[in-house]
């Protein structure tokens, strides 16, 4: 029963450890961008993580190996960081933290069907899909009902686009299936995002900044930079080697409970009875897609 248990403990570590970077994330980017141009905090972020997630790769003696298939892998992982944050660290200037957490909740919804209709590589049972319908129709409510957040044509549709880029970034990493250790690709991948973000600069140059940002701007950016680039991407490609991409996807259903919470407690962002309301929705959608995991989780502890 211990090593069946045991692993299990890890996954579930690793994944709500995910969660609650992810959940942060949204409310460090908002904080890291007000007084410095997203571009070029983009550009930094990635390019500091690079060089830390090097240094680690080297303490670890984990390879970086340079073949067609890591390459490709590599890439491949790049569209969840330079792609996906790209488009995220924009609508950031558009939307709140909570509100680009609770759009970036869909994502799940749009693995899921990718894998189930299109693939064919996942089948989602039928509380399965009661649980994502009743998940996505709590995050519908609170988008749909919060009047008074200032909603953002421009915001919606920037952050579908990291949605796709997302999605796009797990079903092609796990279809290519490199033989390499998280930190390896996660390595490879922030180069890639890094060398990508650096074809930015002709057109940000004149928004180079020239002073520190305030003690808050610095430390939504050292969050990104070291949990949301590196420790997260970690978490993140240690999963999707052995989770479904929906199911991988899920975590950010989770998110903007937490995300709503903390853009609130601490970014005065609004969080009224609409919102609440959802958010139990959410939960309790979540409960039912995961009631097939938690049965198998109660019979394994029973036998």
């Amino acid at each position: 029963m211990n090593s069946n248990t045991s692993p299990m403990l890890v996954t579930a570590s690793i994944y709500a450890l995910l969660v609650l970077i992810w959940a942060t994330t949204p409310l460090a980017i908002v904080w890291s961008i007000e007084e410095v141009h997203p571009m070029w905090v983009l550009i930094i972020r990635y390019l500091g993580a690079s060089i830390i997630a090097f240094a680690i790769l080297k303490l670890m003696r984990n390879p970086l190996p340079f073949d067609r298939v890591s390459m490709q892998s590599y890439v491949a992982g790049s569209l969840n960081l330079i792609g996906a944050q790209l488009f995220i660290y924009l609508a950031a200037n558009y939307l709140t933290s909570g509100l680009m957490a609770l759009i970036f909740g869909f994502s799940p919804l749009v693995a899921g069907l990718i894998g189930h209709l299109i693939l064919k590589n996942q089948r989602l049972i039928a509380i399965q899909w009661i649980g994502m319908l009743f998940a996505v129709a709590g995050l519908s409510y609170v988008f749909m009902d919060s009047s008074t957040i200032d909603i953002h044509p421009l915001g919606l549709v920037l952050m579908l686009i990291s949605i796709i880029s997302y999605i796009s970034s797990i079903f092609w990493v796990k279809h290519i299936n490199a033989p390499l250790t998280p930190m390896s690709q996660a390595t490879g991948s922030l180069f890639v995002s890094c060398i990508g973000s650096l074809f930015m600069l002709p057109f940000i140059w004149q928004h180079m900044p020239t002073a520190l940002p305030s003690s808050q701007a610095m430390i939504g950016f050292f969050f990104t930079m070291i949990m949301s680039s590196i420790v997260a991407m970690l978490c993140y490609f240690w999963l999707i080697r052995r989770l479904n991409a929906s199911t991988v996807s899920l975590s950010n259903v989770m998110t903007p409970v937490l995300a709503l919470v903390l853009g609130a407690t601490l970014n005065n962002e609004v969080l009224n009875s609409s919102a609440l309301l959802g958010i139990i929705v959410v939960i309790f959608g979540l409960v039912l897609y995961f009631i097939q995991d938690l049965k198998k989780v109660i019979l394994r502890k029973n036998s």
